[in-house]
């Protein structure tokens, strides 16, 4: 395995929840006709959640423009086996998410973040054990000010790279989030706040593909997605 210092980790890392483990082989024994879905099942499911038991490989670039300059890193994510590779610009690292010794943690830690933000409405899923959530009904969304519903995630303070986060997750009558808050270490007023938007169909998989800020200063957006099923 070969990794780098991941001083690219400290420059996109904008919101890294999630522990070391992988909860993501783990599937809701639910279907689409199913009627007691909670709102946090609801929302991952808005987003093609039945379909993620098939899926056996997903691939995508993580962009970041920020302050005119632009950052990203690539991965290849194989959840059944845990197998995940990121290309960066300078160099490569492949792991397994199950093996993960003190050269693999930077790595993944990168990983975990750029995971939450392509997959959030799946993530309060596989982290249910370690969030407490709360919910708000018409609420004014941050920066469309539309009214919209409220999903807010806490995690314990205990485990995983960033302990202690919460997310505001702004979603509407179709359980898809318009917007969202990251409150590091669960601070009153919000760290970051973008938009979900420009959502695509990848084998049943949506992914919002674009988040920007009030001031469009900051966009992150995912390129090169591909999503493989068995």
């Amino acid at each position: 395995m070969k990794t780098t210092g991941i001083l690219l980790f400290t420059l996109l890392s904008l919101s890294c929840k999630n522990t070391t483990e992988a909860p993501e082989t783990e599937h809701l024994q639910k279907n689409s006709e199913t009627k007691n879905l909670n709102v946090a099942e609801q929302i991952a499911y808005a987003s093609g959640y039945e379909g993620w038991k098939d899926v056996s490989e997903i691939a995508f670039t993580f962009n970041v423009d920020r302050g005119g300059k632009h950052s990203e890193r690539s991965w290849i994510w194989k959840p059944k086996s845990g197998d995940v590779t990121m290309q960066t610009a300078i160099d490569t690292t492949i792991y397994n998410r199950s093996k993960l010794d003190s050269l693999a943690l930077n790595a993944d830690a990168a990983f975990i973040n750029d995971k939450y933000w392509l997959l959030a409405p799946f993530q309060i899923i596989w982290d249910a054990s370690s969030i407490t959530i709360t919910e708000k009904q018409e609420v004014i969304a941050p920066i469309s000010q539309d009214t919209l519903n409220q999903l807010t995630v806490v995690y314990s303070d205990e485990g995983g790279y960033t302990p202690g986060d919460a997310y505001d997750f702004f979603y509407d009558e179709d359980y898809k989030i318009k917007e969202w808050n990251y409150r590091k270490k669960n601070s009153q007023e919000p760290t970051l706040t973008t938009t979900w938007e420009d959502y695509k169909d990848f084998n049943t998989i949506e992914v919002a593909t674009k988040h920007q800020d009030s001031t469009g200063s900051f966009t992150l957006y995912f390129t090169n997605i591909s999503v493989k099923k068995e």
